[in-house]
Formats: C-alpha cells, structure tokens, sequence
C-alpha cells in the first residue's frame, strides 16, 4: 500500500493551503488522519476522520483546518485556513486498517509572518 501526499507549499500567515492524500489501494481504511512534525518538536495528530465522516481535531487547529475524505476515491484532504508560522511543519496522512497504519511520504508546510 503506497499513499501520496500533495498539497504543501510556502504561504504567508493567514493564508490557505490544501492538502491531499491518495492512494491506489482499494482497502476499505477505517480511519484516515494528518499528522504533523514541527521542527524541534515531537509528532502531533492533527485531524482524523473515520470511514463514516466523524471528524476530530488537535486543539491547536480547531476552526481553521477541515479534514475530509471520499472513501470512493480512498481519498482524505485536509483544508487549512487562517495558517500561522507555528502550524509550519511536514504533514504526513496516514490510513489506518485491520490495526496497522500506512503512511504517506510527507509534504512541506511553510508559513511564513
């Protein structure tokens, strides 16, 4: 199972940024997440949604990044708005099935004050 990540890139704070996560595997992943890791920092979850559309958030992110998934697709964005320079990091997505994690190859945030 390979998952692609996209999405990421340079912006200035208080701008926006999607980011995707793909994978050509048809499992039918129970839940679907971005996790983040900031320089000097340990990793963090930043939002999971389940295969029925429950999502959860990190504190820090609440009312400013939406996750999202197309399970046709087997498919899992994460929209984020209202950036800051501490939400810079790389953010990997990770699917979850029968109890193992797969994960994505990372993409670079950078924001910028």
């Amino acid at each position: 199972v390979q998952l692609q990540a996209s999405g990421g890139g340079s912006v200035q704070a208080g701008g926006s940024l999607r980011l995707s996560c793909t994978t050509s595997s048809r499992l039918g992943f129970n839940v679907m997440g971005w996790y983040r890791v900031a320089p000097g920092k340990s990793r963090e979850l930043v939002a999971a949604i389940t295969r029925g559309g429950t999502a959860s958030y990190a504190d820090s992110v609440k009312g400013r990044f939406t996750i999202s998934r197309d399970n046709a697709k087997n498919a899992v964005y994460l929209q984020m708005n209202s950036l800051k320079p501490e939400d810079t990091a790389v953010y990997y997505c990770v699917m979850l099935y029968a109890g193992y994690n797969w994960w994505g190859q990372g993409t670079l945030v950078t924001v910028s004050s």
